[in-house]
């Protein structure tokens, strides 16, 4: 038995180590002179107080490298992949020995173990998938050979009495072509006097540019719906069309299209501001400045957006307050967060802060990837995976708002009270600075917080939906890089806040670009709001 399952024993092996000191003391006060006792006590006491330093020394080192290593674990995880959990820390070092290792050989390393058979019942094939109906269908007839036109026994020709039909989706390659528009020029022959006139032309996007409307949006979408760097572009256009368009020419087509979508966001912010419920999210993208240093600023687009409707991004050069500050205004709605301190303190005075499960649980998940064995971290994930699971369920049977509300007081609340008891207990028992610990004090922290969705039955549970509006950004950067001067920032914010409204309300963004761009910028204010996805969406739905 150890002491640590038998405190007493420890106990009493402490006092009776004490009880021998003291003895010690004594025989050597009878034995030596008052001088030399005085000198060796004092030598006695300066290396009992060097132990106790040396112990201290000990234990902190001891809490630091367990800290480091879950750092180290962290690392090697994130950077061989996610099948990289299932790896032993030896493993993980013979790869991070490794110069050639692919995130391919990391994963079949760690799924190199026999599979069990699953016990799970093999689900039905759903069978094959249909096309959609709105597509246009072109039919093609093939005709029997001349052999089968004949009866085979008794020789005379046969009847049509049917047909076998299967459907394939297919594809007309892009086929470029010039529009060469004359516009009809009258006179009167009798009254020269009049003058001449000839008919009028149609909005364009881009007066007398070189190419139409629909390459002008192909362009757009291309970059900021399919990721396609606008010098790819330009090469795929001189391949397919023969004609040779710079990079520089279609960035100024995009930003073009920038400038005339500002005030499209400006009153889609109106629009978002009107509401009750906003969800906030900010990531980081590069930003030339121009400067001669030769490096790129590190600026932010902010994403705002209600579930289910209109997303709106900002740029901005910096993280600090003045962003959400500035764009929320006096927003006395619920504004759902990830925590970040920013988002304090601004809106009007009846502002209700929430925050997210979702960024809660990736901590505690961050925990178990790094102590797979742990049962506290696991414990605790389980449970908020099953305050997700009851969400999910009203979802599942589309309950309304009201009925929602009614299944998390049922449910979900006597949930969280264990949940609460969970982290507590585990903060306590938790390495200071551990990823565990990081976990305790996040949720605990906004625990209130994390708490409003008991009492708006309106909110969700996590602001994922704001965090899906930035993946395309996110893609983006990897392709596009980075924006090219902070003057185009906004610009590039307006045509992102247009793309991802379109995405989510589900309406084709190259027909609403279509639609509303061709002389937008005669287009009154007071107008706009008219032509917002949203509202575009909501005209659709009644016709």
């Amino acid at each position: 038995m150890s002491e640590a399952a038998h405190p007493s024993s420890g106990s009493t092996a402490a006092t009776s180590s004490k009880s021998s000191e003291l003895e010690l003391i004594e025989q050597l006060k009878e034995q030596l002179t008052g001088p030399l006792f005085a000198a060796v006590s004092d030598q006695f006491s300066h290396l009992q107080n060097s132990v106790v330093s040396y112990q201290n020394k000990l234990q902190y080192a001891e809490l630091k490298i367990r800290v480091l290593e879950e750092r180290l674990r962290l690392v090697r995880i994130a950077k061989y992949g996610p099948g990289s959990e299932k790896l032993s820390d030896a493993q993980l070092e013979l790869l991070e020995l490794e110069p050639g290792v692919s995130s391919a050989e990391v994963q079949a390393e760690s799924e190199r173990p026999a599979v069990e058979p699953s016990s799970r019942t093999k689900r039905q094939h759903p069978g094959r998938q249909e096309l959609p109906a709105t597509l246009p269908r072109v039919e093609r007839i093939l005709k029997c050979t001349p052999e089968q036109c004949v009866c085979q026994g008794c020789g005379k020709e046969t009847v049509v009495i049917g047909y076998e039909e299967s459907s394939q989706l297919d594809v007309e390659p892009a086929q470029y072509f010039v529009v060469v528009s004359k516009r009809e020029k009258r006179a009167c022959k009798s009254c020269e006097e009049q003058g001449v006139v000839s008919a009028p032309l149609s909005a364009r996007i881009i007066e007398k540019c070189l190419v139409s409307d629909q390459i002008v949006i192909d362009t757009v979408v291309s970059k900021y719906c399919d990721h396609q760097p606008l010098y790819r572009q330009s090469r795929m256009l001189e391949r397919d069309s023969g004609v040779e368009l710079s990079r520089a020419t279609l960035d100024g087509w995009v930003l073009k299209v920038g400038e005339l979508l500002i005030p499209m966001a400006l009153a889609m912010r109106q629009e978002l501001l009107r509401g009750t419920y906003i969800q906030a999210d900010e990531t980081p993208v590069d930003v030339q400045m121009h400067d001669g240093r030769g490096k790129n600023h590190q600026a932010y687009l902010w994403q705002y957006s209600r579930p289910g409707g209109t997303v709106v991004f900002d740029f901005r050069l910096g993280r600090g307050r003045d962003g959400p500050k500035q764009f929320l205004g006096k927003f006395e709605g619920l504004l759902q967060t990830d925590g970040y301190a920013a988002y304090d303190q601004i809106g009007g005075p009846k502002i209700v802060h929430a925050c997210c499960w979702s960024h809660a649980e990736r901590y505690f998940s961050e925990a178990v990837k790094l102590s797979p064995q742990d049962p506290v971290a696991r414990a605790i994930v389980a449970q908020i995976d099953e305050l997700f699971a009851i969400d999910a369920e009203a979802r599942s049977q589309r309950l309304s708002l009201e009925a929602r509300d009614v299944l998390r007081q049922q449910q979900s609340r006597p949930l969280l009270d264990e949940i609460r008891k969970q982290i507590e207990a585990a903060r306590s028992g938790a390495l200071p600075g551990g990823a565990l610990a990081k976990a305790c004090n996040y949720t605990l922290t906004l625990w209130n917080k994390l708490m409003r969705f008991l009492e708006y039955p309106e909110l969700e549970l996590s602001n994922n939906l704001a965090e899906n509006s930035m993946r395309p950004v996110a893609l983006g950067r990897r392709n596009w890089i980075h924006i090219g001067s902070a003057q185009a920032g906004p610009k590039i914010a307006a045509i992102l806040s247009v793309v991802e409204s379109c995405r989510r309300l589900k309406f084709p963004v190259r027909d609403y670009l279509a639609a509303v761009l061709p002389g937008l910028a005669d287009c009154p204010i007071q107008r706009l709001p008219e032509l917002s996805p949203a509202a575009m969406v909501t005209q659709t739905c009644r016709v």
